[in-house]
């Protein structure tokens, strides 16, 4: 094919990975050209197309939103724009509230109000704790009916009294930090499958207390999950969730 390159120049001039370029074929952002044998060779159009995408990426948007953004092969510098000025919004609001606490916190130093490290460190805490309650009441109501909402808190406190809910959050990171180091993967992987039944785990609590309508609201949010990624500090990004997606789908197939 005249002017096409193969899979490893590709790799070389745009710095991604063969398994990079495969796994972007897979969720349909770039679509190389095939030999007779079935080779894969990419175009100036697929190159210049591929390049976008690593520009975008390292311009801090995720695959799932480079993919929702350029549906059609139309990017929208307006949008993407856009997107950007939010998460830098929120990092704003993040940033202030941090400051009203820290403020809150030198006003009772100025009274001479004795304050230890101990204190200090309980009243950072305490912001952090109410900050992210807020924060995660007011992402949720976008998404959440008040009764789905009122099922989840319902399940919340169904859940038993040992529950350490910090810790299973701490294993869920865990999950997705190793998720996020070994993509792209393909999702009908041992790898991947392996991956969905961790997760599948670590549901287990939840879903023995949960109910229809906590089920359905719980399952709306995170089909938004791209529109409200940052605003709160969720175990797991976008990116993650729409993999595990994949591989609960590839599993289907298999087991059909």
């Amino acid at each position: 094919m005249p002017d096409s390159l193969d899979i490893a120049e590709v790799a070389r001039l745009t710095g991604l990975t063969s398994r990079a370029l495969r796994f972007y074929e897979a969720r349909g952002l770039v679509t190389p050209l095939r030999t007779a044998s079935g080779r894969r060779h990419y175009g100036p159009a697929e190159l210049e197309w591929l390049h976008q995408i690593v520009a975008m990426k390292r311009a801090g948007l995720t695959l799932a939103q480079i993919q929702s953004m350029t549906a059609g092969r139309r990017v929208d510098l307006r949008d993407i724009v856009t997107a950007q000025i939010g998460m830098l919004e929120d990092r704003q609001r993040e940033i202030a509230s941090a400051r009203t606490l820290l403020e809150s916190i030198l006003s009772r130093i100025e009274r001479s109000e004795p304050i230890d490290v101990a204190t200090f460190c309980s009243l950072i805490r305490q912001g952090e704790t109410a900050m992210t309650q807020q924060q995660w009441d007011e992402v949720m109501s976008r998404y959440m009916t008040t009764e789905q909402r009122e099922a989840l808190d319902e399940a919340v406190a169904a859940l038993p009294a040992d529950f350490d809910n910090e810790a299973h959050n701490a294993k869920w990171k865990d999950l997705s930090g190793r998720i996020k180091a070994a993509l792209p993967l393909d999702p009908a992987s041992p790898k991947a499958q392996a991956f969905l039944d961790e997760w599948g785990e670590l549901l287990g609590p939840y879903l023995a207390v949960a109910s229809p309508e906590m089920l359905a609201g719980v399952k709306n949010f995170h089909e938004h999950i791209e529109q409200w990624e940052g605003q709160v500090d969720s175990p797991f990004d976008a990116e993650v969730y729409r993999f595990h997606q994949a591989a609960a789908e590839a599993r289907q197939k298999m087991e059909r």
